[in-house]
């Protein structure tokens, strides 16, 4: 047993004819592990952490978007909840003015309808002009979200042209 010891330390061993070195072995283990630990504190965790922040920005955008659909679904709802009040009302107000063209003249019963008319038209147009603004303001929350998040992910500062651009696509796709 001393033999095989004495035998391993001096390099004439069974590993002696493959010029294994116990200390040299133990100088590379040690050289590995150093390399490792050094790569995962300044290389890998650096890495791993920006991919990490730009999933979150990502997840966050997409979070964003999913808001400013539910609010465009939501005005859109009250939208039609207001024509339709309105619509009610012309009705009402429609039907009362034939009611009431049977004991007044003709002249006033027309007067009537048209005041119904003209409130319904008024708040048609109302509603347009509502869904319009609402429109263009989730066009451009969502051109500027778009461009974020383009510049975010590429790491690229964007310009005014590729801004322009970039909110013409997204718009061609969401309008499509």
């Amino acid at each position: 047993m001393m033999t095989l010891l004495a035998a391993a330390a001096s390099g004439d061993g069974i590993l002696g004819p493959f010029g294994f070195s116990w200390p040299l072995f133990f100088a590379q283990v040690i050289n590995f592990i150093l390399v490792i630990l050094v790569l995962k504190k300044f290389a890998f965790g650096p890495i791993q952490q920006m991919l990490e922040q730009r999933r979150a920005r990502i997840v966050e955008g997409e979070e964003k978007l999913k808001r400013i659909e539910q609010q465009l679904a939501d005005s859109e709802e009250q939208t039609a909840a207001a024509i339709a009040k309105a619509n009610d009302e012309a009705k009402r107000l429609i039907e009362e003015a034939r009611e009431s063209a049977a004991s007044l003249s003709e002249a006033k019963a027309q007067e009537a309808i048209d005041q119904a008319q003209q409130i319904l038209t008024k708040a048609e147009a109302a509603a347009r002009a509502e869904r319009q603004q609402i429109a263009a303001e989730l066009k451009k929350e969502f051109g500027h979200l778009v461009a974020a998040t383009t510049a975010q992910v590429t790491g690229k500062v964007l310009n005014d042209e590729d801004k322009a651009r970039i909110n013409q696509e997204a718009l061609a796709k969401v309008e499509s």
